[in-house]
């Protein structure tokens, strides 16, 4: 087994999607956190104009006043309903984004460990090479040993 070249460039490749993912997501939440704020607005505008006419109707107004106010209701309301609309798209953009980061992080992990088995295996190997050249180094030098002892009976 060869040293391993780790999967480098597949991790940073990887890496790479999932930081692009992360930066879509959050992308999506800051169209999201924006469309809310209008949404706000929308509503808060919505609910001005109506205290104003309230208080304005009490008093009396002419018809082409109350057509006007019906007509400005009509648009906010649509434009609410637009803009919820808006909300409910920029919702699952969102949750697509969400999803792709999440694989996006679990192909990462299951590289990064897979890299990391692949490492382990290698340090195994070299060990077991060490250990017979260890071993093969001890048997040469014993059999060495032995063949000049002086200690070694004669035949």
């Amino acid at each position: 087994m060869s040293a391993p070249h780790t999967l480098h460039t597949v991790i940073e490749v990887a890496t790479r999607e999932r930081d692009e993912a992360l930066r879509a997501l959050a992308q999506a939440r800051h169209e999201q956190h924006q469309a809310l704020l209008q949404m706000s607005q929308l509503q808060g505008y919505t609910a001005e104009s109506q205290q104003r006419w309230s208080a304005r109707a009490g008093s009396g107004v002419s018809v082409a006043l109350l057509h006007a106010q019906q007509n400005l209701m009509s648009k906010l309301e649509h434009a609410v309903q637009f803009q919820q609309g808006v909300l409910q798209r920029l919702a699952q953009s969102v949750q697509r984004h969400e999803h792709a980061v999440l694989e996006s992080e679990r192909k990462l992990a299951s590289l990064k460990k897979y890299q990391q088995r692949r490492h382990e295996a290698w340090q195994r190997q070299q060990q077991r090479q060490e250990q017979k050249a260890n071993d093969e180094m001890a048997a040469t030098q014993h059999r060495q040993h032995s063949q000049h002892s002086p200690w070694r009976p004669t035949p």
